[in-house]
């Protein structure tokens, strides 16, 4: 089976295109693809708890703590103890991390737009449907043996 016909390779070199295409916008406006997802996915009002967004965006927690000390810096958000459970902290946007969520919606709305300009509502939903399965055999696969999946690599000449 030749690359180019893996669903995989595939699935990566379409989510590459998608994250240049991003990150030549928010370069734009100094940020990157991932830290516009972080503040897309950031409660508006209620804030969102730390823990709570590296799933969100199938991130490793050690990757997610620097890109949050990042936006610290970059004045993006703040943290908060969580008024409830004292042992969580929680992520806030502040003025300037709204303004940059707005553009990185605008961005993502602009390419969702224009994708279902081009192509057919039925594809669409057959492609959804589609992804959705290949999540499903992901996670049965995970099920199955998460110690070993973790430890292979799959080489495909």
């Amino acid at each position: 089976m030749k690359r180019e016909e893996t669903i995989d390779y595939n699935i990566k070199i379409m989510w590459h295109a998608i994250s240049r295409m991003y990150n030549q916008e928010a370069s734009k406006h100094d940020i990157t693809t991932s830290i516009g997802f972080v503040l897309l996915n950031i409660d508006f009002e209620e804030g969102t708890p730390a823990t709570k967004i590296a799933p969100l965006l199938g991130l490793e927690s050690r990757s997610l703590t620097r890109m949050l000390k990042t936006m610290e810096e970059k004045n993006l958000i703040y943290k908060m103890q969580d008024p409830v459970d004292k042992r969580s902290v929680r992520i806030f946007l502040t003025e300037e991390g709204k303004k940059k969520r707005e553009i990185s919606a605008r961005t993502v709305k602009l390419f969702n737009n224009k994708v279902r300009a081009y192509i057919p509502e039925k594809k669409l939903k057959t492609f959804f449907g589609v992804i959705g399965d290949i999540s499903k055999v992901i996670e049965d696969m995970n099920k199955e043996n998460p110690q070993e999946n973790k430890k292979k690599e799959i080489y495909i000449n």
